[in-house]
Formats: structure tokens, sequence, C-alpha cells
């Protein structure tokens, strides 16, 4: 088992770059496979989530080159050109690649089977299976989870569909299932989340109407090829932010060409609020995405009560948001945040296990947490079990700015998931954390 080792830090500085965004270098592998002609992606997350998705879009009959981690260059097979994979494609812990896939295989005419590891296997899949037996599709899940299996050949129809819960997972799986449809495809969400995929679909040519939380998509004749440039994930750089805002060394610390699309910055508007001194910089376009470099200052936080309209805009942040809000003056109330309980683990219980061990005073809610903070030194030391979650192992390692003594951070092999080379970045800014066998 691997495990990390933080000790206690004094403070972060300098300036860092953070590796590319998870959802969009899925995204431009499985889009840029259904192009005509060869796309081009830098900027490329060789995370295990990502590589997953690679393996399987080529193990699907799509020629993809690596000339180095970073840049990947697809050559397309247009949108009827995938053939079937000669055994069930591996998702590993990627959540997102099997909710994605799960969609555009559901129009192939062949038939796929999806699996992962063991967390993977356990989480729900019914959120997209069930929409697209609506339009049409072959999608049998095992109880409701993994292994996702789908007979391909079936003819499908545009749905209108309103998603009971916000997900930019379920809305992307019907949007490329939609591509395929014999008319339009209508999705509804409940509140805004991410929109990576109507980004890239539009910059591949693909008509879509967008009113509100209201998206259809048109199916295409042909997907464009691309040129794109991943920029740094804002997920990775909430770390770093809070790190920032816990302990930063006069100057600030800086985080450079972090994605700040809109529907995934809700973290700096709830850190703002708390007190957060965070700096945007150099606001600017690298493809259809936006992007900028931050610069954070140490900041005396205070205790809120979190608006449920920003929760789905910060929802992956939330394990790094309770260790500022344990270092905040007082109360801190995260409600409507079930999602959380169905990630890589049940987030919200996994952190108030290891916020225990810790020593923070906190309430844990049917849908969120209740935090007391305090200003100084908020954590003791402790072991404390990550179980898988790359998150919550991250979180805790950013808990070491603020922590007494030594914290030990078990099972921590999936942080390579998303975000490969973490303990080396974080070293080089000033933390201390090491990782270990053990």
């Amino acid at each position: 088992m691997r495990n990390f080792l933080a000790r206690p830090a004094s403070s972060v500085a300098g300036s860092m770059i953070v590796p590319g965004d998870k959802s969009i270098s899925h995204r431009s592998l499985m889009l840029s496979g259904l192009a005509e002609g060869t796309s081009e992606v830098t900027g490329f997350l060789a995370s295990e989530d990502c590589l997953a998705t690679l393996k399987a879009m080529r193990a699907l009959g799509v020629r993809i080159e690596q000339p180095s981690a970073t840049h990947v260059v697809i050559h397309g097979v247009g949108l009827r050109g995938l053939r079937g994979a000669t055994q069930a494609l591996d998702m590993g812990n990627a959540g997102t690649a099997m909710r994605l896939f799960t969609g555009l295989l559901s129009a192939q005419n062949f038939t796929s089977r999806l699996i992962g590891d063991s967390s993977l296997m356990k989480r729900p899949m019914e959120r997209v299976a069930k929409p697209l037996r609506q339009m049409g599709a072959d999608v049998r899940t095992h109880d409701g989870t993994p292994p996702v299996d789908i007979q391909g050949g079936q003819p499908l129809h545009g749905i209108d569909y309103a998603m009971p819960v916000a997900s930019a997972q379920v809305k992307s799986a019907i949007l490329l299932a939609g591509l395929y449809a014999d008319g339009p495809t209508t999705v509804t969400s409940p509140a805004i989340c991410r929109d990576h995929s109507e980004r890239m679909l539009m910059s591949c040519g693909v008509k879509l109407d967008i009113d509100g939380l209201r998206t259809t998509v048109h199916p295409p004749q042909r997907l464009k090829a691309q040129q794109l440039n991943v920029p740094g994930d804002f997920s990775s750089a909430a770390f770093f932010i809070v790190a920032g805002l816990l302990g930063a060394a006069r100057g600030g610390l800086i985080i450079e060409n972090v994605g700040m699309n809109p529907t995934r910055t809700g973290l700096l508007e709830i850190l703002r609020s708390m007190g957060g001194d965070i700096e945007v910089l150099r606001a600017r376009d690298s493809g259809a995405e936006p992007v900028a470099d931050l610069l954070v200052r140490t900041s005396s936080l205070e205790g809120i009560e979190v608006p449920e309209a920003l929760v789905p805009l910060a929802i992956d942040e939330f394990p790094v948001l309770f260790i500022a809000a344990a270092c905040a003056a007082g109360e801190t109330v995260v409600t409507g945040a079930e999602e959380l309980r169905v990630k890589e683990s049940d987030r919200i219980a996994a952190m108030a296990a290891g916020l225990k061990i810790l020593g923070v005073e906190h309430e844990v809610l049917p849908d969120g947490i209740r935090i007391q903070g305090r200003s100084g030194t908020a954590f003791g030391g402790g072991d404390i079990d990550s179980h898988g979650d790359h998150r919550v192992a991250m979180s805790f390692g950013i808990a070491s700015l603020r922590a007494s003594d030594p914290i030990t951070i078990r099972d921590v092999a999936n942080v390579a998931t998303s975000f490969p080379g973490f303990v080396e970045l974080a070293r080089s800014v000033g933390l201390n954390i090491s990782e270990q066998e053990g």
C-alpha cells in the first residue's frame, strides 16, 4: 500500500503549473476520435484516468500517437468508424470515462462491456443508463452498478430529458448518444453544471442550441478535427489555492494557466466569501476555454453557510474546502451535497473520519457537514485512511500546513488517477510531503 507522510510545513511560495484538465482531456480523446482528420492535443493530462480513455479509444480502432506524455495526436475515424473491442473496456477508476463511453457506445452497431477497478465497480450507473434506454438504447447494469453491457445496433431517437440532479457526466453521455439520434436531443439541468462537452462539440462544428439550463444537440453529418491546448485543471489547482490561503509566504503563491470555466470555479466564490485573497491575473482564452493565472495570499478565513446554488460548481473541490473550513474562525455549513456520497468514496464520511482523528469538531449531515473551525493550528497529527480516494488523500496533505504533528495518509495510489506528480509539485512550493510504502 502506498501512503503519504505529511509533516508540518510553515509556508508555501513561488509559482507553479498544475497538470492539464482531466475533464477536457477525456473529452478531447473521444471527440477527436470521432472527427474526420487528425487532431492534436497539447497539455494533455497523462493520468491513469485519462490513459484509460486513451487505451479504450485505441481498442475501438482509433490510431493515437503520443510523442510525449502531454502531447497526443489522434487520427479520427469519423462518426461511424469505431469498431468493436475484442474484450471488455477497462475504465480503471475513471467514472467520467465509464459514463461518457456508455453514451457513446450505446449508439454503435457492436456490443460493448465496460468494467473498472473495485471502487468504480460500486458506483451508480443507472443515472446514465435510464435516459439512454429512453432513447432506445439497450444498456444493462448489474443491480445499478458496473459492469455495463451495451447491445449495439439499436436505432436511437431524440428525447427531451430533464435530469433529476445536475450532472455533467449524465448530460455529456446523453449528448454523445444524441450525435447519432434520428432528431434533436434536449437535456435540461436543474442547476448549472460543467459545460466542457458543449464547448468542445461546438468547436468540432456540431450545432447546439443553449437556452439557460436547456441544451439541444442536432445530429451532425461529421465532426471537424481540432487543435486543442488543455488548460491546467482547476480541481488540481484547488489544493494549492487552499494551501496559499492557509500559509503563503510574503509575495503569495502563483498558480499559472488555470482553467477558469465558470461552471468549474464555484470554489473561488466560496473561498472569497470566507475572506480568501485570490487575485485573477492575465485572464485570457485558450481555444474554447477561459484561462488565467491566480495569485493567492495568506488570509484570515471566516466560516460561512455555503449557498446550495454553488454546490454543483464546486462538488469535486469540497474535500479541500473542508480543510479550509477547519482553519476558518467560526462555523461552516455545507448542505445539498449528497452527490459527495457516491464519488470515489463517500467523501462526506471519509473526510469526517479524518477530521475526527485530527481533532476537528464537526457534525455529519445527511447531505453535507457542519465544521467548527479555528484559526492558527487547526489540526493535530494522526493516521488517516483515504479510502483510496485521491481527493481525500491530497486534501489531508494540504492540512499539514496547519498541523502540529505529522499526518500519515493511507492508500494514496489513486492520486495518480488525477494528479501525477502531486508530491513533487507540492514539495517544490514548500510542503513537506513524502510518499512511502507501508
